[in-house]
């Protein structure tokens, strides 16, 4: 099929409303980076100094959300749009946010943007993600429960690891820089007498919070989205309260309506895009929902 219709900026926008909002930082986005890692290691050091279970739940959740944060900004840096220069964009993208969470920042590039090319046609990689929607809620719980237990992240990791492999096949480099970061932080945190955290407060939030999170971000970004030939319609805008902008869509990934139309507007933009859009009445073009249960109402009807 041939790929999704484009929206010229100019179209929408004047030149100077454009520029202001498709600029690019050479420091906003690593301050994005770094927040994450901040929140990161501020969460794990909360359970650390008040170790109790409301405390580590707590922690857990956080990190999770964090994880997904870093894949979200890898994302950006998949775009170009995480930092100026790209040579910083690629190696931020690569070592301190993908690879910590098990991606890599080329193949997701590639994927990723035959994603944008292809929006909910056959030839869209993320198709699989949307198209059984909707379920009943009866699967949507199997799914979390799946997430939860980290049933999910076994599987995942399972196929990364050891999975579509020939006899004498080498590990590929996202395996490979995986565990590469990951052997640093292991080493980092057992130099500094808290080898058990890696265990507890990184790769538990990420066998459990982070695949949840991430199925929540698929499902409303696309599911149950009535896609037409309107580029506006191709994906769903959440408004975000700011505990689920906490626990749930960090940096600004709840305005993907916004992203696919203007797909390389860098995310700490997306906010003031959403809400020049709102001014100029393109909210009745959009699908927009009031928060994340509110889609799972609609993904999961029954």
């Amino acid at each position: 099929m041939p790929a999704v219709a484009r929206i010229d900026p100019k179209d929408v926008f004047t030149a100077k409303e454009w520029a202001r909002l498709s600029a690019r930082s050479s420091w906003r986005g690593l301050a994005c980076v770094a927040g994450a890692w901040g929140l990161i290691i501020a969460a794990g050091a909360l359970f650390v100094a008040w170790p109790n279970p409301l405390s580590y739940v707590l922690a857990v959740m956080l990190i999770g959300a964090r994880q997904l944060g870093l894949a979200i900004l890898m994302h950006d840096a998949a775009h170009g749009a995480l930092h100026t220069d790209q040579k910083v964009n690629d190696w931020v993208g690569e070592w301190l946010c993908a690879a910590p969470v098990g991606a890599r920042l080329a193949s997701y590039r590639a994927y990723h943007l035959k994603h944008h090319r292809y929006t909910e046609q056959p030839e869209d990689p993320d198709l699989a993600l949307s198209a059984p929607f909707p379920i009943t809620r009866a699967s949507l719980l199997r799914k979390v429960v799946r997430d939860l237990t980290g049933q999910t992240f076994i599987k995942q990791r399972g196929a990364q690891l050891f999975g579509n492999r020939k006899a004498g096949e080498v590990v590929n480099a996202s395996t490979a820089h995986f565990l590469f970061v990951n052997a640093l932080l292991f080493a980092a945190l057992t130099l500094a007498g808290y080898w058990w955290t890696y265990l507890a407060l990184w790769l538990v939030p990420m066998a459990t919070w982070f695949p949840l999170v991430t199925r929540l971000r698929n499902i409303a970004e696309h599911a149950v989205v009535e896609t037409r030939e309107d580029p506006f319609s191709h994906a769903r805008t959440t408004l975000a309260n700011p505990l689920e902008r906490l626990f749930i869509a960090p940096y600004w990934v709840h305005y993907h309506g916004e992203h696919h139309v203007f797909m390389h507007v860098p995310c700490y933009r997306l906010e003031r895009l959403h809400a020049a859009l709102m001014d100029k009445g393109y909210w009745s073009r959009m699908t927009i929902a009031s928060g994340y249960w509110r889609v799972l109402e609609q993904a999961a009807p029954a």
